[in-house]
């Protein structure tokens, strides 16, 4: 006799929190959480190199935690919306303690100035 436990589809919480276990794309949600940025903007504020960067965003997208937008040559990222409930929950609650950071916000606000928002066109 199978249990509910045993049912229970865990296929998009388990995706998000596999992808969400690394202290750099964590940082990388945190920043996004202020504003949609590319990946220069990323690269600059976290100070990594571009295709540390790059790999960090792959894992997210294809987690399905960020999403892309080309413009041209460049793409700019913002945090998805989550379709499954329990994933949404727990990406909106941490995106909400990430909003009040006032010191990464300022951050964010330093990035796009230095390198204007349209740096990346």
């Amino acid at each position: 006799m199978t249990g509910v436990a045993a049912r229970l589809e865990v296929g998009s919480p388990s995706r998000l929190f596999k992808a969400l276990g690394d202290p750099s794309r964590l940082r990388i949600v945190a920043l996004l959480s202020h504003a949609e940025l590319c990946v220069c903007h990323i690269e600059a504020a976290l100070g990594l190199p571009q295709p540390t960067v790059s790999r960090h965003l792959a894992v997210l997208r294809n987690a399905g935690v960020i999403a892309p937008e080309r413009r041209g040559s460049w793409v700019f990222y913002r945090l998805a919306d989550q379709p499954e409930l329990v994933s949404n929950r727990q990406l909106c609650g941490l995106v909400s303690a990430f909003r009040l950071n006032e010191e990464l916000r300022g951050q964010v606000k330093r990035v796009l100035r230095s390198k204007g928002p349209d740096a990346c066109r």
